[in-house]
């Protein structure tokens, strides 16, 4: 018997398409849907978006999908899924899609993989002070003559490396971290004592995990009670030289604070995500030999975005075949999860 193979429609930036699409999964996208790859939206409106969202049963979404809201729904009366291929789906999936009861899949779980890998990836680096010696290298083109005592409290061997949520990332992140002599420890709300253990990890309070740290990492949704959970009486608590990592949000941090704490190069940082997303042109983050500074990158890119879409191929495909989403998202799961 032949797969069913239910319509689908691309929304998200039509640039994107190419690239998180390759030949090989293009063509496996073919096998389980009716889709069209060259019709892709990145708006509910216009005629050949009407006839196409009227067949439309499954919509394939990534960044820049347009808002699924009543109007949508109503142009798609046949819509029974949405796939991204991307994190988050809350800028996009509204509560008129969970009042329908439309099912919902998300890429987050391997989007979070690469987001860890660079996570494990800057612990290292900061520990051992790569980015400060690195640039003093570059700098002076000589080994400075005091170099073990001017760093002599670099190095991985017993740091202690806070983890800020318990998240996918928060979890892949402790995993990753079982190689190395790292005392990981973990603040989240949500996990017990016992299952922070099973993790690998100790569970102690968010100021304890401030105090303690070398390194904090922070993997917490963006919510409102998490805005600006590292304030500054957080960050005064950190040791002098600890390293703040920020994957997340850029609402998690008290950014005025924490400047002021790196212009004074009491703190290092390691800042993917700011707030506003962009800092101003005259923001001293851009120049500061404490702080790498990155835009945005830790989660999939390049070659990354195609295990995002095989992700979402994959369940295209399951849901043709009558199974459940292996990575479902419920409107519940939304209260406490990016």
């Amino acid at each position: 018997m032949a797969l069913r193979r239910p319509r689908t429609l691309l929304a998200m930036d039509p640039g994107l398409r190419p690239r998180l699409l390759d030949d090989d999964c293009a063509r496996r996208l073919r096998e389980v849907a009716l889709v069209d790859l060259e019709l892709v939206l990145d708006s509910f409106t216009g005629p050949r978006v009407a006839a196409a969202l009227a067949e439309t049963e499954v919509l394939l979404t990534s960044w820049g999908a347009p808002v699924i809201d009543a109007r949508a729904l109503a142009a798609a009366p046949r819509l029974r899924a949405v796939v991204h291929a991307a994190g988050s789906v809350k800028p996009f999936v509204t509560d008129a899609c969970w009042d329908r009861g439309v099912a919902v899949s998300s890429a987050a779980p391997v989007n979070a993989l690469p987001v860890a890998e660079y996570t494990v990836a800057m612990v290292l680096l900061s520990n051992k002070r790569v980015l400060q010696l690195g640039e003093e290298y570059r700098s002076t083109r000589a080994v400075p003559h005091d170099l073990h005592l001017r760093y002599g409290h670099a190095g991985n061997y017993r740091r202690t490396v806070g983890i800020v949520g318990a998240s996918r990332i928060g979890r892949r992140v402790i995993e990753l971290l079982r190689p190395y002599d790292l005392e990981p420890v973990v603040y989240d709300p949500y996990l017990s004592e016992d299952r922070a253990g099973e993790l690998g990890a100790r569970s102690v309070g968010l100021d304890e995990l401030c105090r303690i740290s070398d390194v904090v990492s922070l993997h917490a949704p963006a919510l409102p009670q998490t805005r600006a959970m590292i304030d500054r009486r957080r960050l005064a608590l950190m040791r002098d030289g600890a390293t703040l990592i920020n994957t997340a949000r850029g609402s998690l941090v008290d950014g005025a604070a924490l400047t002021e704490e790196l212009t004074a190069g009491r703190l290092h940082a390691v800042i993917d995500v700011t707030e506003p997303e962009v800092p101003p042109a005259d923001s001293p983050l851009y120049d500061l030999p404490n702080v790498l500074l990155t835009p945005h990158i830790a989660g999939s890119l390049g070659n990354e975005l195609h295990r995002m879409a095989d992700c979402a191929v994959e369940e295209i495909a399951r849901y043709a075949a009558g199974l459940p989403f292996a990575h479902p998202v419920r409107r519940e799961d939304l209260d406490h999860t990016a």
